[in-house]
């Protein structure tokens, strides 16, 4: 006890203030810092252009947001256990994390997956696994994200077929694929097939649910993962948003009218530690995006401008070191997505800087989010910081940043050639040197890992064992000694023969897992066709 005790002292006078992102900070904000603020012009009420703040007029008062725990572990059975447990305790929708094989499409007897599967999330190989997945979770009941980029379009399809032998038609289906493969190239790095080709598959996607799947998300375009992999907020904002302008570009050019599928976009942003720049994040992107698809792509639906995201916690923030303390990082992290006004939120673990979290844990982080809609008031009023002159000035700067990033994108021809230039890498590679570099020095205090240090005892955590492998592989294979082999056959066929094409690949992907072909083998049939991308070095 003396020991904590001792802990509370005067903390060391910072040099200088600055935001997590290294934005300096005034001591003080009044009128002359928010600008020429025109109320109608720049804020507007909630559910009014351009949305700063909120896409929705009454906001919470009318319906809390989706609370979307992130799960997937370990074998398609052990996961369905989660879910339903998680449903039974309050979550309002499902969100899928993937194993490493999954995400680069492979399947778990092959080399490359040895030692990975189940690890970091669920092991799905086969429209199989899928149905185990979702057994006994009625899809018409529940709303599904689906963290998965490269193999998308086979989840999609795994996906919308057990629905179907549920009963439950496509057009009913509710949720997202994320599908944004322009951040694995940025950050993740789970790519699989070069940037063109993946875009078109991205497309396709896109395509195909606006034809036939009017609930469905067609794509959740991530700032997640770009600011996990370092980048400041106004990085993450910029990135993430300039993505959305080249989805939506590319499908303009591919013949689609921008407001038969703009309203179906959603976004996926971090909340990090900096409470009142997360909050200014969010307000930002709303105005940036409004504008953008009313100024640059002509929209004329409402919906197609209003910026719906998700929100969750971040995963970088969270130590190892006093893992309890990330609680409290998480429970500040999400009341920042609160008050930035999100639509669905996921809380992080105290345990995941360790391993995929307990079912103690898991249900410690969703009473988080349950103890802020019901006992913090937050849910009384839409946009409550709206107005602090703190709040609008740190609102204006990040936006000015994030144009500032759209400019030097656009000159470089767009996205995508932007990222075969390796330029938004790099600019997150200096933003992350310089964020350690800063932690090094003890101008940013991490408590427990620079700052408040002990002696670390013993933390139980969830552990992931070979049998899982060796049940995936077992079920693989006894699913190709069963299935019909010749449909299968003609099924990657005709797949590689439409990536040889033009047409919309999710038909014959459709097809290919109606004939229960593994995710491995559709990858492979479209690496015969596209090959692999291999990035180049970034400096």
């Amino acid at each position: 006890m003396k020991k904590v005790l001792d802990e509370v002292a005067e903390p060391k006078a910072a040099p200088t203030f600055t935001t997590i992102s290294g934005r300096p900070i005034e001591p003080l904000y009044g009128p002359q810092d928010a600008g020429a603020t025109d109320y109608a012009r720049d804020l507007a009420d909630p559910g009014q252009f351009p949305f700063t703040r909120g896409v929705h007029e009454t906001m919470y008062r009318g319906k809390v947001w989706t609370m979307r725990q992130f799960a997937g572990f370990g074998s398609p059975r052990e996961t369905n256990a989660r879910f339903k447990y998680l449903l039974e305790h309050g979550s309002h929708g499902l969100s899928v994390a993937f194993d490493l094989p999954t995400l680069m499409g492979r399947d778990p007897d092959h080399t490359l997956s040895l030692g990975e599967v189940g690890k970091c999330g669920v092991a799905v190989t086969s429209l199989a696994d899928m149905e185990t997945l979702f057994d006994g979770i009625p899809l018409d009941d529940v709303t599904t994200s689906m963290t998965i980029n490269s193999p998308a379009a086979m989840l999609l399809a795994f996906y919308i077929l057990v629905g179907e032998k549920q009963g439950v038609p496509q057009e009913k289906l509710a949720g997202t694929v994320q599908a944004d493969i322009l951040k694995e190239f940025i950050a993740q790095k789970e790519f699989i097939f070069p940037p063109r080709p993946s875009m078109r598959l991205v497309v396709d996607m896109i395509r195909y649910a606006t034809d036939h799947m009017p609930k469905w998300n067609s794509i959740s375009i991530s700032g997640y993962h770009i600011r996990e992999a370092g980048s400041t907020a106004a990085q993450e904002l910029a990135f993430t948003l300039r993505d959305g302008i080249e989805y939506v570009q590319w499908c303009v050019e591919a013949g689609m009218d921008v407001d038969s599928f703009a309203p179906r976009l959603s976004f996926f942003f971090n909340s990090h530690s900096d409470f009142f720049e997360e909050i200014a994040k969010y307000r930002a992107a709303r105005r940036i995006w409004a504008r953008t698809m009313r100024d640059r792509f002509q929209a004329k639906n409402p919906r197609s401008m209003m910026l719906r995201f998700h929100t969750q916690t971040a995963g970088v923030s969270l130590t190892a070191q006093q893992p309890y303390n990330n609680v409290v990082r998480t429970a500040l992290q999400a009341l920042a997505g609160v008050l930035g006004g999100t639509q669905s939120l996921h809380t992080n673990s105290l345990d995941e800087a360790l391993a995929l979290p307990t079912e103690e844990a898991v249900t410690i982080a969703l009473r988080t989010q349950q103890i802020i809609a019901h006992e913090s008031g937050v849910v009384n009023t839409a946009d409550p910081l709206g107005g602090s002159y703190f709040v609008e000035k740190l609102t204006n700067d990040i936006e000015a940043d994030a144009l500032e990033y759209f400019r030097r994108i656009d000159a470089m021809g767009g996205m995508v050639a932007a990222v075969e230039r390796g330029f938004p890498q790099r600019e997150i590679q200096e933003a992350a040197f310089q964020f350690q570099k800063a932690v090094e020095r003890g101008e940013k205090v991490i408590v427990g890992v620079n700052e408040y240090v002990m002696e670390e005892q013993p933390f139980p955590i969830l552990y992931i064992d070979e049998t899982v492998a060796q049940d995936q592989i077992a079920r693989v294979t006894a699913l190709k000694a069963t299935r019909d082999n010749d449909a299968v056959h003609k099924a990657l066929q005709s797949l590689k023969e439409a990536a040889r094409g033009t047409g919309n690949l999710m038909y014959p992907i459709l097809e290919a897992s109606r004939a229960y072909a593994t995710l491995g083998e559709m990858c492979d049939a479209l690496r015969e066709v596209w090959g692999e991308y291999e990035e180049p070095p970034i400096f």
